[in-house]
């Protein structure tokens, strides 16, 4: 096993695979354990949490992190691809166990399957996983700042959560989180009925989900959020070169380095009192926010939009 310094400020170690469990068509639910998970966690709510894992390229090897410092990425970044393998974001879904019992909980949508595109490395590797097999971790160490949580609806009374197949864990993760008195409604559009999950969830906050069963990708997903924000339906139109590859709009941050001004401006209307966060398919997303943020004049300091992945576009991280 890799051992990694404990002077890095978050767990890149390796962790194995403990169990294996086929959720639905589309998703496979894999538990990874390590003795090293007994330092992960953050100062509060998991909430959309990321994590990285590193795959191996193919049938190479897992690469190796042992003696790792604070230039690990460069130099990982250096090696040849056989060996640094796939890197790729996940969100942890479920943390099992204390101490050296710890486990994380990462489902996998298996891409390839209706409406996914290709296989990459990350669902490749997922569909093969035995218990046993071992992969690479990054994630936050308790009492370290680590970043990767997006969610942060402030002092928001209504919640909107939009996401595709891809953000389904975060959404489920955040939903486990949230306070019992929490209001606010879920939009999740999945390849099948079959992908259809039940969610822990309060009350107040209704789920739905949209099934494309071969309908367009967001066709469903973006009508069901202009109905209930109370917007005129509008086929979502953007063009190829109007998307960000690299599509990161949050209170605090923009992708496109425009610059933020923390101060929500309220305009009047019904949505004064929403946070959204929305997340998938950087197409989807960006019709979405232009719908919300332009057409609807949201503040955009109201709203998370993440491309989490681009169709047609292999994700590099």
């Amino acid at each position: 096993m890799t051992t990694t310094t404990d002077a890095l400020p978050m767990i890149l170690d390796e962790v194995a695979v403990v169990s294996v469990e086929r959720l639905s068509s589309s998703y496979l639910r894999l538990e990874l354990g390590s003795p090293v998970l007994a330092d992960f966690g953050v100062d509060g709510p998991l909430y959309d949490q990321r994590i990285k894992l590193v795959f191996p390229d193919g049938d190479g090897p897992l690469p190796s992190f042992e003696g790792a410092d604070e230039s690990w990425f460069t130099t990982w970044l250096a090696r040849p691809v056989r060996e640094r393998g796939h890197m790729r974001t996940y969100t942890v879904r479920e943390v099992r166990g204390t101490g050296d019992d710890t486990r994380l909980v990462v489902d996998f949508v298996l891409h390839g399957v209706e409406g996914h595109g290709e296989a990459g490395p990350g669902s490749t590797w997922a569909a093969r996983a035995r218990v046993g097999d071992r992969v690479v971790l990054m994630g936050p160490r308790k009492g370290v700042e680590y970043g990767g949580i997006e969610f942060v609806p402030g002092t928001a009374r209504r919640l909107l959560l939009v996401g595709d197949e891809t953000a389904v864990p975060a959404v489920a993760s955040v939903l486990a989180d949230l306070s019992p008195q929490a209001q606010g409604a879920v939009f999740l559009e999945v390849p099948t009925a079959d992908d259809v999950q039940a969610l822990a969830h309060p009350d107040g906050v209704e789920v739905t989900w949209l099934p494309r069963d071969g309908a367009a990708r967001g066709e469903g997903i973006h009508a069901a959020v202009l109905a209930h924000v109370g917007a005129a339906y509008a086929p979502p139109s953007v063009e190829p070169d109007e998307i960000d590859p690299d599509l990161w709009e949050t209170p605090t941050y923009s992708s496109s380095g425009e610059e933020v001004d923390l101060a929500v401006t309220q305009v009047g209307h019904d949505l004064d009192d929403l946070y959204a966060w929305i997340a998938g398919e950087s197409a989807m997303v960006t019709g979405l926010r232009r719908a919300l943020v332009k057409g609807l004049e949201m503040d955009r300091r109201q709203v998370a939009f993440m491309g989490y992945w681009r169709e047609g576009v292999s994700m590099q991280s």
